[in-house]
């Protein structure tokens, strides 16, 4: 009797035993969630709360020209270029990844600040610099994220989008302060990145992955997804790609200076329905991807980008439907065109080099084109100015029409197998 009421005590203290140690995993991986999720609710926070609103800063305080605001965008775009090397040849290899990710957000957070201290001639610079040091933070960010994940494929979309929502709330909170016009939007970038910068040092311990081994700045820009530009279908594609985020720029850059110019009240406030349906377009892209084909999908995001550019050189306040039309027409934009675009990268590239081809896509856009449609929209705002604001409508007409050719020469040209396109 003795020895089975010890056997039951026994199987009693071990059941509890394990039931703590349960307890107390499933607590940590709480806690590493509600971090994590932190983390990239801010990291997109500190974007969305300066990014938007930059160019009407920038017109209605420093007064700058269009040339002067489409080229404090292009420091996002050198800066992209420039990132992947300091990450894979300096952040990989000699520091722990939420360590350089805090020192990068606090020296950030004075760069904000100091940018609203300086006049027109000496922003871009400062721009620039942040962006340098920004930019890596997307990166090291990600690297913290997944070396925390047992299933990153299905764990990292749930702590991504907190990003999303960061982006949207920094909006709804300026246009709910009234301070886009103003530089209250860099105070509370500035704000915001400080306190990352310190949460940064709290977060899970990220150790350089690339420690002790080589890396070449060739294998950085991604030299061997190369390979796949071999192909007559993806080389169209990138040349498409590249060529679509010169419209791309143009939204960026001019959008928010725009929709205050034509009277639209709280504009950066009205643009996180962008993002809202950025996030609620993402859904159907698994099942269209399956059910259209790839080529049939890049069609109807890039067709989104005429009609979004045409909504918003024909809209006006009595005809404000146009105007909401243009900004939710983000989320087929982005979705049916970058995403779908990084989703058919990797189905070219698979398994072997898909790190490469991402990175080597990300480098063409939001690096090469990205820079080129900056500066050339900036350029083509300054050339439809006049004394009381902008021909808005030869402006936007200018991105449609690029977007439309572009659009005209991917259909005739591209011409996928049938088992990529419904893979």
């Amino acid at each position: 009797m003795n020895s089975l009421k010890n056997q039951t005590n026994d199987l009693f203290n071990d059941c509890a035993s394990v039931y703590a140690n349960a307890k107390n995993h499933t607590l940590m991986k709480l806690k590493t969630g509600i971090l994590l999720s932190a983390m990239m609710f801010l990291q997109y926070y500190i974007w969305g709360a300066w990014y938007v609103t930059m160019g009407t800063y920038m017109g209605e305080v420093l007064k700058s020209s269009g040339v002067d605001i489409g080229a404090a965008y292009s420091a996002g775009a050198i800066a992209t270029i420039i990132s992947p090397f300091f990450v894979g040849m300096i952040a990989d290899k000699f520091f722990a990844a939420q360590k350089i990710m805090g020192v990068l957000h606090l020296v950030g957070a004075a760069l904000l600040f100091y940018a609203t201290k300086v006049d027109n001639s000496s922003f871009y610079w400062v721009i620039l610099v942040y962006s340098l040091l920004y930019m890596p933070t997307i990166a090291l960010s990600n690297s913290v994220a997944f070396a925390q994940m047992t299933d990153p494929g299905k764990q990292f979309p749930w702590i991504r989008v907190f990003g999303t929502l960061g982006w949207i709330v920094a909006g709804l909170i300026i246009a709910k302060l009234g301070i886009e016009k103003t530089a209250g939007t860099f105070h509370v970038a500035a704000a915001i990145s400080l306190t990352l910068g310190v949460i940064s040092f709290i977060l899970p311990n990220t150790p350089p992955k690339g420690a002790g081994t080589k890396t070449s700045a060739a294998s950085i820009l991604g030299k061997d997804a190369f390979v796949l530009l071999k192909e007559k279908s993806y080389l169209i594609f990138f040349g498409a790609a590249i060529l679509i985020c010169i419209p791309l720029s143009f939204y960026y850059g001019f959008a928010n200076p725009f929709l205050n110019e034509v009277g639209l009240e709280n504009a950066a406030g009205k643009m996180t329905m962008g993002q809202m349906s950025e996030a609620l377009f993402i859904l159907a892209i698994p099942f269209m991807f399956n059910k259209i084909g790839v080529k049939k999908m890049l069609i109807l995001g890039m067709g989104a980008w005429v009609l979004r550019y045409v909504c918003f050189a024909y809209g006006t306040m009595d005809a404000s439907w146009m105007l909401y039309a243009g900004i939710i027409l983000h989320g087929v934009c982005y979705d049916f065109f970058f995403v779908t675009g990084y989703m058919y990268t990797e189905k070219k590239a698979g398994e072997s080099i898909k790190n490469a081809a991402q990175g080597l896509f990300t480098f063409a856009t939001y690096g090469v084109g990205m820079f080129i449609g900056t500066w050339y929209s900036g350029f083509v705002v300054d050339q439809h100015k006049t004394a009381t604001g902008h021909e808005w409508t030869n402006i936007w007409l200018t991105p449609a029409a690029i977007a439309g050719a572009v659009l005209v020469a991917f259909i005739f040209s591209f011409n996928e197998k049938k088992e990529i396109a419904a893979a």
